[in-house]
């Protein structure tokens, strides 16, 4: 199995590693550090040796941070995490914080005193994310220091070991296009801006970049390295000797040289003796390379990361790859809802059963390489939380009467899926089907939406929610992210969601469609699919040509929570239309009684 169900922390890690942590502090002259839930690569997804935030305050939460102080500390975290914060962290060491309600270098300002020494990790914070922290000491009187070494690494006995899984070729086949030809036409790109190279730090970019894929990362087939791109095409990959297997000089070609991770400041510094100016994105890089830079005299051109955009517009051959992953993903889901309505009504099946079958299903395909986040599977109360995990010390039973949320995805060489439905485990209740309806009209909104050249995710965003607003419900997470082609689930520049967002929706982007709607303690819905954003098409009486969306995931949606007299004949038309495309591509993908139960759940409302 790809995942695991044992916690990874406990409510004792807090008495466990914060006097070690703080006596380790005392020994830098250090009054307090700052924790952000992050690698040296600014991941999502992060490998062991780099939980640094769960290992001092047991909190294992995709997203955070914590500030130990000589007599204090705190951690802090977004509305997703509320519950989980409780569960998981001592309170005796920790105070609890929601982002939303106390920002943590205000905290920091408040709770330190003029004079104070603040240490930071540069590898762990990029110019943007420390800039909150820089801000409040130069107006409360404290010091920022950056840190040679962390004092977690010194303080944690038994740190695992950094990753080192091989680093292979990914086929042009799937990647649509060589990398020599993506690493010309990005140097084009730094002529224009004036740059004689770039520097790339994030492994989603190497990634793309020279078509590699790598196993550092968990959900996520990255190698972590780092790379700097020059003005003619040409490239250094910084990488450690023992990823480098035997095809993979030939397939980077003469233009690329491999060098280790450690000579990547040498090489910094050679930049700056030749004078070079760099290209280096705010927002990702680490500060200890920006650091680097300065002090090597290099000058340095702040601008995004110059594969980012490039890799969010996919290209036919990674279009095609996805739609392919998504039928066979799609046969997948369908044979896991087939077998749960099936178990379910038996009042036996766990939350962790549910994980493990979908996650068997999709290994038995034969082509599953890993699934793309660890699966959230969460009935009744455990639905309301967005972002649940289930572990053998919170697993329970599916019972009749509640509902299922299942969110769950896989990684193919073709593809990256990421879907959620919602399922009816009993008879559901008037409340459920109407709240389901209202989710699913706003699901739909956003799937038959068409728009303009220019308009970003934020624009969108109203269209899922306005079912619910108009019934006095919303959620609280974002309604779309992008995704990634064989990458992460989670992938930017663009997203859908309230907040005001920068970069317009493209055509070839992949995003995520799912809103969602959770009563707390008793059950959460959400429906999710991949959508595609299409080129401009010219509308029947209109004066512009509009984009509009393509959905590519495919599987039942649950007939038993929908009230479609709620619906409007538009609506119906879109679930019947979808459940039509859903059993005439996946359909021939299946047999017996998981065929014959597709097409009853399939036909027209």
């Amino acid at each position: 199995m790809f995942q695991t169900f044992e916690p990874a922390s406990d409510i004792g890690f807090a008495a466990a590693h914060v006097p070690p942590l703080r006596a380790a502090l005392a020994d830098q002259g250090l009054d307090g550090l700052l924790i952000p839930h992050d690698d040296a690569y600014l991941n999502e997804y992060l490998p062991d040796n780099a939980e640094r935030l769960m290992w001092v305050s047991g909190f294992s939460g995709s997203a955070g941070m914590a500030i130990v102080l000589k007599d204090k500390a705190a951690v802090f975290s977004d509305g997703r995490y509320t519950l989980q914060l409780r569960e998981q962290v001592d309170q005796e060491y920790f105070e609890l914080h929601n982002t939303a309600d106390v920002d943590p270098a205000e905290w920091l300002a408040t709770n330190t005193a003029e004079g104070a020494v603040i240490g930071y990790d540069p590898f762990l914070y990029s110019k943007a994310g420390l800039a909150p922290y820089v801000r409040m000491a130069a107006k409360s009187g404290f010091t920022l220091k950056a840190l040679e070494t962390n004092p977690i690494d010194v303080a944690w006995e038994d740190q695992p070991e950094e990753p080192c899984a091989p680093i292979l070729p990914h086929p042009d086949s799937f990647s649509g296009e060589g990398s020599e030809s993506k690493r010309h036409r990005l140097a084009e790109d730094l002529k224009s801006a004036k740059v004689g190279a770039a520097l790339l730090t994030a492994p989603h970019s190497l990634a793309w970049l020279f078509n590699i894929r790598g196993g550092d990362v968990h959900a996520s087939p990255l190698p972590l390295g780092r790379a700097i791109l020059r003005v003619d095409g040409s490239a250094e990959l910084f990488i450690h000797p023992d990823k480098v297997t035997d095809g993979l000089p030939a397939h980077l070609g003469n233009e690329v040289t491999i060098r280790a991770e450690t000579e990547v400041m040498s090489a910094l510094a050679d930049l700056g003796k030749a004078g070079v100016k760099v290209a280096v994105d705010p927002a990702i890089t680490p500060l200890a390379f920006t650091q680097a830079l300065e002090a090597a005299g290099a000058g340095i051109e702040e601008m995004a990361d110059p594969c980012s955009l490039p890799r969010a517009l996919k290209n036919d051959a990674e279009l095609d790859g996805a739609r392919a992953a998504h039928i066979r993903d799609g046969a997948v889901i369908t044979r896991f809802l087939h077998w749960l309505a099936e178990e379910a009504p038996k009042s036996e099946l766990t939350e962790i059963a549910a994980a493990q079958k979908l996650e068997s299903l999709r290994i038995a395909t034969g082509v599953l390489k890993d699934i793309s986040f660890d699966t959230i599977s969460g009935s009744a109360n455990h639905g309301a939380l967005p972002h649940y995990r289930v572990s053998t010390r919170s697993d329970q039973k599916i019972k009749p009467g509640t509902l299922f949320l299942i969110d769950s995805g896989g990684q193919y060489e073709d593809g990256t899926t990421d879907i959620t439905r919602t399922m009816a485990i009993g008879a559901p209740t008037e409340e459920m089907r109407r709240c389901y309806t209202l989710v699913l009209q706003g699901h739909i909104a956003l799937a038959t939406a068409k728009f303009p050249k220019g308009t970003s995710g934020h624009a969108l965003d109203a269209f899922a929610r306005r079912p619910l607003w108009e019934a006095g419900l919303d959620y609280d997470h974002g309604t779309g992210h992008g995704v990634g082609s064989y990458l992460g689930v989670h992938e930017g520049p663009q997203k859908i969601s309230k907040h005001p967002i920068a970069q317009a929706l493209e055509p070839g982007m992949i995003c995520s469609n799912e809103p969602g709607f959770y009563k707390a303690g008793e059950f959460g819905i959400r429906i999710e699919n991949l959508i595609i954003v299409t080129q401009p098409q010219p509308v029947p009486g209109g004066e512009r040509e509009m984009m509009s969306f393509e959905t590519i995931t495919l599987a039942p949606l649950e007939r038993e929570l929908i009230v479609a007299d709620m619906l409007t004949e538009d609506e119906r038309k879109w679930v019947d239309d979808y459940h039509a495309e859903v059993w005439a591509k996946v359909g021939p993908e299946l047999d017996g009684e998981v065929k014959d139960w597709l097409k009853a759940r399939t036909a027209a409302l």
